[in-house]
Parts: structure tokens; C-alpha cells; sequence
């Protein structure tokens, strides 16, 4: 069994739109970012990261320019854009309803399930 947390369909663009919010990064670092907020529970696949960071830029959520990486490598840096922010907030007040809503469900207990 791996160490890393699988993530659900439709929660990598909440991640890199949570990476992105914390500041301008390039796209390694956007993996980078999710593994160290997530304490190393999340890993994503690189093969999944550049489509997704496609789709929101597309989408017009982020925006990116190109730039030097701390090791000197040329590299593009994303950020959010203000459709972008308020698309993260809305995001990501829907999976916090639903993250609550699953402990709720998932801590029930026989006696309190009435038949």
C-alpha cells in the first residue's frame, strides 16, 4: 500500500489552485508545494500536472510568464488570476462542506442511526 493519499477526480485543480494562491511558482514547484502543504501525503504524477496547469490556464484561472527557477533554469511561473481566486474560494468552500459533511457520516454510530 502507498504512503501517498489517492486524490479524488476533480481535486488536482483545487490543489494547484491552493499551490498557486501561495505565491507565483513554476510548474515542478507546483508539485513540490502540494507535497510539502499536504506533509508529503500528496504526490502528484508530472504526467497529470502539465494537462491540468494547461486546462486552468485555458480556462483563464491562472496565468503564467516565463522566468528564471532558483537553480537558473528558464521555467514558467503561474499565478492566479482574480477569476482564478474567486473560482479557488468557491472550491473550496464546497469541499469543505463536503469534508465535514463525510466526518459527520463516517463517525456515526449504531445508536445514534435511528430505524
Amino acid at each position: 500500500m502507498s504512503e501517498h493519499a489517492e486524490i479524488l477526480p476533480g481535486t488536482l485543480d483545487l490543489l494547484i489552485l491552493k499551490a498557486v494562491s501561495l505565491g507565483a511558482v513554476h510548474g515542478y514547484g507546483v508539485l513540490l508545494r502540494i507535497q510539502e502543504i499536504s506533509g508529503g501525503a500528496i504526490a502528484i504524477q508530472q504526467g497529470a500536472l502539465y494537462p491540468a496547469l494547461y486546462r486552468l490556464e485555458h480556462r483563464g484561472l491562472i496565468e503564467s510568464e516565463w522566468g528564471r527557477s532558483d537553480n537558473n533554469r528558464r521555467a514558467k511561473f503561474y499565478r492566479l488570476t482574480g477569476s482564478g481566486r474567486e473560482h479557488f474560494v468557491e472550491e473550496e468552500a464546497g469541499w469543505r462542506r463536503l469534508a465535514d459533511a463525510m466526518s459527520l457520516a463516517l463517525a456515526a454510530e449504531t445508536r445514534e442511526v435511528e430505524s
